[in-house]
């Protein structure tokens, strides 16, 4: 049964919610005022408190009655006592409590029957100040005494109107925060399922929460598979457009061996077509450059990037190396040997030299390549990541590509959970700094 009220609740909007809250809000007060006034009425002292009581008002009516009105304010402060405060009021309209205390002014008449014609009247104090039992009763002349007195027994009513006047503040505070808290888990469930969005294949969030919320999760988790699907799409159509291509450039590239054609021509255009091959080449490794069909694996991380300075060195560039021998990790192994292929062949391009360095960083592996060469303008680094965008002002223009070589980089970086850092060097050169953890979360 209970199962069943909190999974209607779970389900209610967020405006049933509220007012869910606020009428058993409500309802716990008027419980806990029901229980109060039933026991203010069903009070009663013990026989010498209540007899001190009887006595002091029979006293403080039979000398306030007696007296002339003029004196009798200053007569009630000498009656009384640091236990027994009495004050003396002209005849006026008369307060009433709503916490009348029956049961306690039964007992007291049963004491004193002749303040029966004083119309007694006795109360539970709402805050103890002077007392925490008051009341009044009328004189002959229709003005009345209002008194006020301690009694021992009588804290635990006071207790309990304290306590029933905070609980409902600390029910709605606790239900409120319960609301909030059970509002907001799908809320960060949600936030968190936003940052992956658009990076592989869709993560679907549970539908839960307020019925506002649950269509937020349910349009979300939609928007992921659009999303998904389109990038299928048009990895797919990039891919295929790439595939279809090449296979004219083939037969161009064969046709080109005819000996009619003349070898300024023909040299002409075998560069045309394999520039246009290497542009294919970078849309394809772009595309592709995620490399999540590509399981994780443990490599050696420094063989790796002191191999791709030894080819380069044996192709006679200017490269070299510096970092342990030996050092693993895991990542994809194709995405960043590509990355760490395409950082390599810019710096030896552009600047005429690379130097690259790999070291452990405490979880982390840190690459740093790095050359002589013009860099890149500061305000410029961030165009320089984004796809096909070349950085005419800063590098020459004599280079096939398609401006997707740092984005590759940074693509494939960031699918192992890692960065990519583009600064240039005081000294002159461009660095680039990949960070890769040495194990996968």
């Amino acid at each position: 049964m209970a199962g069943r009220l909190v999974a209607r609740f779970r389900r209610l909007g967020l405006p049933e919610r509220l007012l869910a809250v606020l009428l058993l809000v409500v309802l716990v007060d008027f419980a806990a005022n029901s229980f109060l006034f039933d026991r203010v009425n069903s009070f009663v002292l013990r026989r010498d408190d209540a007899e001190r009581i009887a006595e002091n008002l029979v006293l403080a009516r039979r000398t306030l009655q007696r007296a002339p009105m003029a004196e009798r304010t200053d007569l009630a402060g000498v009656l009384s006592t640091q236990r027994f405060k009495l004050k003396w009021s002209a005849p006026a309209a008369r307060r009433r409590s709503a916490l009348g205390l029956s049961n306690l002014r039964e007992q007291v008449l049963e004491i004193a029957p002749e303040l029966a014609l004083a119309d007694l009247e006795l109360h539970l104090e709402g805050v103890p100040g002077k007392g925490n039992i008051g009341g009044s009763m009328r004189l002959s002349d229709n003005s009345f005494v209002e008194f006020r007195t301690y009694a021992n027994a009588a804290w635990k009513l006071t207790a309990s109107r304290v306590i029933r006047l905070a609980l409902p503040t600390l029910l709605l505070l606790a239900l409120a925060w319960v609301l909030v808290r059970t509002t907001l888990k799908p809320l960060r469930t949600l936030i968190a399922a936003t940052r992956h969005l658009g990076s592989g294949p869709p993560r679907l969030v549970p539908e839960r929460g307020p019925d506002e919320l649950r269509e937020l999760i349910r349009a979300l988790n939609e928007m992921q598979q659009r999303i998904h699907q389109s990038l299928i799409d048009r990895t797919q159509t990039m891919l295929a457009i790439g595939h279809d291509l090449k296979t004219p450039l083939a037969r161009m590239r064969l046709r080109l061996d005819d000996d009619s054609v003349d070898p300024e021509v023909r040299d002409g255009l075998n560069k045309d077509i394999e520039e246009m091959r290497m542009l294919l080449d970078s849309i394809q490794a772009y595309v592709e450059s995620d490399g999540r069909s590509i399981p994780v694996a443990r490599i050696d991380i420094a063989v790796m990037a002191e191999t791709l300075v030894d080819t380069a060195a044996d192709h006679g560039a200017d490269a070299t190396y510096s970092g342990p021998s030996n050092l693993e990790i895991s990542v994809r192994p194709v995405p960043i040997r590509r990355a760490l292929s395409n950082l390599i062949e810019n710096a030896l391009h552009y600047g005429g030299n690379v130097r690259v360095r790999v070291r452990r960083d405490g979880g982390a592996v840190e690459i740093v390549v790095e050359d002589d060469g013009p860099g890149i303008p500061d305000d410029r680094i961030a165009d320089a990541l984004q796809p096909f965008v070349r950085l005419d002002t800063a590098r020459a223009r004599d280079t096939a590509g398609m401006g997707l070589g740092l984005p590759i980089v940074s693509k494939a970086v960031r699918s192992e959970n890692g960065t990519l850092d583009l600064r240039n060097r005081a000294e002159g050169g461009l660095r680039a700094t990949i960070r890769l953890p040495l194990e996968q979360g």
